[in-house]
This record gives C-alpha cells, sequence and structure tokens, in this order.
C-alpha cells in the first residue's frame, strides 16, 4: 500500500485548512474541507480558495476521486459542489449529518423539498467504513462531541481530525452547538490518541497566538502532553467541566447562520426562488 502524500491550503480568513491527499502510484486524489469565501456585507461569494486546489489537481495530474468533509462546518462556506462541478468527485460526510440536518432545519424552518436523510451527499460514512483513494484505504473513525457528524479519515500514518483538536497551544473544539457534547469529546479525543504513535494529526484550523507561525499538523505525542484543554492527566471529569465553563464564554463564530445553511446542504445553496436568486435566512432572536 503507498504512503499518501499530503498538500496543505490555509484560508487565513477563517483559519481553515484543506488538504489535497494523493495516492502517488495511481494519482488519484481526495479533498478534505475545502472553502468558499463569502462576503457576507455583499453576499457574494468567492472561490478563489477552491480554485487553487483545482490548480494544483492539474496542474500535478491528479484524478479526483472524493470530496470528504469532516463536519458540517460553522466556520466557512463548503465549496464541495464548486470543486465537484470542476474537477469531479464524490462528496462524503459522517452520518451524523442526519441529526445536524434536522437541528438546523428546524432553526432554519426548512421544508420540503429539503431532507434530513443526508441525500445531499453522495455517502454517508460510519466507524469503520473505507474509502478507497487509488490503492490507499482511508479509514473512517466517528469522532463526534464538537458535532454530532464529526468523523476522522485515517490514510496511513496520516490522521485528519477536523475540529476535535487544535495546537496543543489553543486546545479542543467546543461542545456548546446543538448535538455537542464534551464527553463525547473527551472519548473522541482518547481514541485519537490510540492510534499508533507515529501517527501524524493533520487539524482543520489553527488560530495561531501572536508569535507563532501556522501550523497544520503535530505529532499524538505533542498533543498528549502539552494540550492546554487535554493534555498531561487531566480526567474526563475536569476535562468536562473545563470545556463546558469555557463554552460559556465563547461568541458564536462569525459565519455560523450562513455557512450551515450550505453545509448541511453538501454546499450547495438554497434553491432559488421565482426570480432566480438563492436567499440566506437570519433567525432573530434565536441564536
Amino acid at each position: 500500500m503507498s504512503t499518501p502524500e499530503v498538500q496543505h491550503f490555509y484560508h487565513t480568513a477563517s483559519g481553515t485548512l484543506s488538504y489535497i491527499v494523493s495516492d502517488p502510484a495511481t494519482a488519484k486524489a481526495a479533498v478534505i474541507d475545502p472553502v468558499l469565501e463569502l462576503c457576507t456585507v455583499s453576499g457574494r461569494t468567492n472561490a478563489t480558495p477552491v480554485s487553487r486546489i483545482c490548480d494544483f489537481l492539474d496542474e500535478n495530474e491528479l484524478e479526483l476521486e472524493w470530496i470528504l468533509e469532516t463536519h458540517a462546518h460553522a466556520d466557512h462556506l463548503s465549496a464541495a459542489q464548486i470543486l465537484k462541478s470542476r474537477c469531479g468527485g464524490k462528496i462524503a460526510i459522517g452520518q451524523g449529518i442526519c441529526k445536524v440536518q434536522e437541528n438546523f432545519a428546524r432553526l432554519f424552518n426548512l421544508k420540503p423539498p429539503f431532507c434530513i436523510k443526508g441525500s445531499q451527499f453522495d455517502r454517508l460514512l460510519g466507524a469503520g467504513d473505507t474509502v478507497a483513494i487509488g490503492t490507499i484505504d482511508c479509514r473512517v473513525l466517528e469522532t463526534p462531541g464538537h458535532t454530532n457528524d464529526s468523523v476522522t479519515y485515517v490514510a496511513g500514518d496520516a490522521a485528519f481530525i477536523g475540529d476535535t483538536l487544535f495546537m496543543p497551544d489553543v486546545g479542543t473544539a467546543r461542545c456548546d452547538f446543538p448535538g455537542g457534547d464534551a464527553g463525547c469529546l473527551y472519548d473522541s479525543i482518547q481514541a485519537l490518541l490510540s492510534l499508533p504513535p507515529d501517527t501524524v494529526l493533520y487539524l482543520c484550523h489553527d488560530y495561531p497566538p501572536a508569535g507563532r507561525e501556522m501550523r497544520y499538523c503535530c505529532s499524538i505525542d505533542e498533543q498528549r502532553q502539552s494540550n492546554i484543554h487535554i493534555g498531561g492527566s487531566r480526567n474526563r471529569e475536569e476535562f468536562v467541566a473545563l470545556r463546558q465553563a469555557r463554552d460559556r464564554t465563547l461568541s458564536l463564530p462569525a459565519m455560523i447562520i450562513p455557512a450551515l445553511q450550505v453545509n448541511i446542504r453538501a454546499g450547495a445553496v438554497p434553491e432559488p426562488e421565482d426570480n432566480a436568486v438563492s436567499y440566506l435566512k437570519i433567525p432573530l432572536n434565536q441564536l
């Protein structure tokens, strides 16, 4: 089996990391967590971040097989549909997306034909499922806690862990969104820290403190020893108390309202109305 090649792309405005994971033996590839920009003032989208990914695929003659979402993000719009239209591939996400859709369909008062069974995605993934990237089997771990649908993709010695962990000096994901659970997050983190010690953890975000450059990966040992929320000997009860207390101090992500309306649709905007324009809703006094 080949060892995957990994190329990262950093979207500064949202602190988001996207990845191309490719098999050098077959030139097959997957893209993880592609980003579409949105200006909330003008309502205009900008495909520059995903265009960089498309250009890299073309320049390196890589064939896109999968577009893999680690979860329905609240801090940026997914570019999955644009990427699929330009480069092909199938869109996949964790099977917990159905619960996420149910929660946010209620918030945004979404009616049929909007479906809460995940049919917007080409494949829903559960624990133990695999997706093939050429000769590389990419294994799925369910890692809920931040969201119901959070998953980790393990390809060779690389694990793409979504928001479950950040860099050790930033900590761990928040758990105060609908479906979030700090105890589940603790359990998911323990599962990640139980992966083989040479596994490289690739993060979905980095928010570097002043004086530190952006980083996109780290070791299991580094997380185990130094993570400010989970490192050392902190037990489950202590972590849950710390995480819940911290969550009570956090503001909502600036992009949560537009992002979730798009991301629960697999990166598609809402259906155009009778004037051929798509609209995003703002629920007043609900969040």
